[in-house]
C-alpha cells in the first residue's frame, strides 16, 4: 500500500496526522499542497477533498479528509494503535469528545490568536481582537489544565488520540511569547506539554516545525 498525506507540514491539522503516523511507525509520502503551495483548488485535488483544506490521506485508491476522522480511521486500521484509542465504549466516547472539543470550543479563538499574531504584519495586527481571543482560548486552556490536574493525559493516566488535537496548538501556545502572547500560568498544562515533548513523533511532526 501506497500511503500519502497530502498537506504542508506548517498546518496545525497535518501535524495531527503526521504525529500519529509517527507514533504508529508507519511509512508514508508527503506531499506540499495549501498555503503557499496552493494546489489544493485543482480539479484533482478536489475529487480527493471537496472542501480544498488540508490533510487528505490517500491509501491507493481510499482517500479521507478532515483531520481527526483520519486519526480514528488510522487507529482502527492499525491494531497497534488501540492503547491510543480502546475498544471500550466509555472510554472512546470520552477520548472522541475532548477531540471534537478541540474543534469546537477551541479552533476558532486559537486560529484568531495564531492569525492574528503571526501571520498578520505587525503595522496589521488587530490587537484587541487578539486579546479577545486568547481570553476565550485560555478559558479553553483552563478546561484543559483542570482535566490534567487529576491525571497525565486529556483521557486519563495514558496518552490518547484526544492529545493529538490539543497537543500540536500546546506547541504554539507555549512558544508565541516574542510576538506578544500572554498566558496566565497552568501548571498541569505545562506539564503536560513537557510531557509532550518527550515524545519522539512529537518532536518531529510539532516541536521541530517553525511556528509560522
Amino acid at each position: 500500500m501506497h500511503r500519502i498525506v497530502w498537506g504542508r507540514p506548517t498546518s496545525s491539522n497535518v501535524m495531527k496526522v503526521l504525529w500519529l503516523l509517527g507514533e504508529l511507525g508507519l511509512p508514508f509520502e508527503r506531499i506540499d499542497v495549501g498555503g503557499s503551495f496552493g494546489k489544493t483548488d485543482t480539479p484533482e485535488y478536489r475529487k480527493m477533498n471537496p472542501t480544498g483544506l488540508v490533510p487528505t490521506l490517500q491509501e491507493d485508491d481510499f482517500t479521507l479528509w478532515e483531520s481527526n476522522a483520519i486519526l480514528r480511521y488510522l487507529a482502527q486500521a492499525n491494531p497497534s494503535a488501540i492503547k491510543f484509542w480502546p475498544t471500550d465504549l466509555h472510554a472512546r466516547a470520552n477520548i472522541d469528545r475532548w477531540m471534537d472539543a478541540q474543534q469546537t470550543v477551541f479552533n476558532r479563538p486559537m486560529s484568531q490568536v495564531f492569525w492574528g499574531l503571526v501571520r498578520t504584519p505587525a503595522d496589521k495586527r488587530d490587537l484587541a481582537a487578539v486579546a479577545a481571543a486568547i481570553e476565550e482560548a485560555t478559558k479553553a486552556w483552563r478546561m484543559i489544565d483542570a482535566n490534567l490536574s487529576r491525571h497525565r493525559y486529556i483521557a486519563g493516566p495514558e496518552f490518547t488520540l484526544c492529545d493529538i488535537p490539543w497537543g500540536v496548538h500546546a506547541h504554539r501556545w507555549f512558544n508565541m511569547d516574542y510576538l506578544g502572547l500572554t498566558r496566565p500560568e497552568m501548571p498541569a498544562l505545562r506539564a503536560w506539554y513537557d510531557r509532550l515533548c518527550h515524545r519522539p513523533a512529537y518532536r518531529r511532526a510539532v516541536v521541530a516545525t517553525p511556528i509560522a
